[in-house]
């Protein structure tokens, strides 16, 4: 996948889980849990979301890598190689 469908990809998984957030308006260092305001399920839900859209197990200690779309992009990138 090229990083523009990786973007893309992470940006209609966090509008499935929060539809209120216009993926429009996410920039690429707006943190999912502290500017997008996402709690510890909504988290959850993201991360059950991106599984089940690009087949990528993200175990918990991950989780940070994916608190921004920039961080998300490369690490889904990285596992998507792998």
């Amino acid at each position: 996948m090229t990083d523009p469908e990786i973007r893309a990809a992470f940006l209609a998984a966090l509008s499935d889980v929060a539809p209120d957030i216009d993926p429009a308006t996410v920039g690429g260092g707006d943190h999912i849990q502290d500017d997008l305001e996402l709690d510890s399920m909504d988290v959850l839900n993201l991360v059950a979301t991106l599984h089940k859209a690009l087949g990528v197990d993200i175990p918990e200690a991950d989780y940070p890598q994916i608190a921004t779309l920039d961080l998300a992009a490369r690490y889904l990138a990285r596992r998507l190689a792998s």
